[in-house]
């Protein structure tokens, strides 16, 4: 039986993030939203992801910046949130398994509590978001 691996090192969440945006660009529900914003952008915001995910999950402070702004004015709703975090935590169970696997699941599942009702209530409020 072949066992999976846990998330360790900065190859991992290459893996993760790779395998994870290759589903979101080619989504019916997610890849318009996704695709339109980053356009021909998608290196860029890879890098991005490998340094948020390698600071969150290794705690290597290779990010630094606000992760909320970007996705402030994304036109989604709840069935986005939910289907993103399936094929997150879809990912995730392809790839890894243990302890920093859970936790970037469950990271992840709050992440997209707070945005969702950030996005929430901001479209409900004309304040612009201080972060």
């Amino acid at each position: 039986m072949h066992t999976k691996k846990d998330i360790a090192t900065f190859q991992d969440i290459q893996v993760l993030v790779n395998s994870f945006y290759d589903k979101v660009q080619k989504d019916e529900l997610l890849a318009p939203i996704f695709n339109n914003v980053i356009q021909n952008h998608w290196p860029e915001h890879l890098e991005k992801m490998y340094r948020f995910w390698e600071t969150v999950l290794l705690d290597a402070n290779t990010y630094f910046g606000a992760p909320f702004l970007p996705h402030a004015n994304l036109p989604v709703q709840h069935e986005h949130f939910e289907h993103w975090i399936a094929l997150f935590m879809e990912t995730i169970d392809t790839h890894f398994e243990g302890i920093k696997a859970d936790e970037a699941k469950w990271r992840a599942g709050k992440m997209a509590v707070m945005f969702e009702s950030k996005i929430n209530y901001l479209s409900k409020n004309t304040l612009k978001p201080l972060m």
